[in-house]
């Protein structure tokens, strides 16, 4: 398939293929001078849009996709969910405080000991916790 053809079934610009060819994770066939693209090409771009979706950076997605082996596929991503933990903790940590904000019965949230308080526990690193 070419380039356009590619591209669409994945809701995407051509030059989104492009650059990623640019930056290694694509290697588009040449045929008379124009990208060709197979079914293992669209794979990948599969794999690549499930990392993005993920959090992975181009050069993270290029080194798990061009990394020698499964093992080693594995632990790029093993380290990668770690760092995901990590942000979901802070993300649920934000939303908590954001949903204390928005059932505080304080005038004044900032004001509100409780809010004080789980403001303090976010700035140790503890664990959100509501009186």
């Amino acid at each position: 398939m070419l380039i356009g053809e590619l591209a669409g079934r994945f809701g995407l610009a051509a030059h989104v293929l492009r650059h990623w060819e640019d930056e290694g994770l694509l290697a588009p066939e040449r045929v008379n001078g124009r990208r060709t693209y197979g079914d293992h090409h669209a794979v990948r771009v599969a794999m690549i849009l499930r990392g993005k979706a993920a959090g992975l950076r181009l050069d993270q997605l290029r080194a798990v996709l061009d990394a020698p082996g499964g093992a080693s596929r594995r632990e790029l991503l093993r380290e990668h969910r770690d760092a995901l933990d990590e942000h979901i903790r802070e993300l649920a940590a934000s939303r908590e405080l954001i949903d204390h904000v928005l059932h505080c019965e304080a005038e004044d949230f900032t004001r509100c000991p409780a809010f004080i308080r789980l403001v303090a526990s976010l700035e140790d690193g503890a664990a959100p916790h509501y009186c």
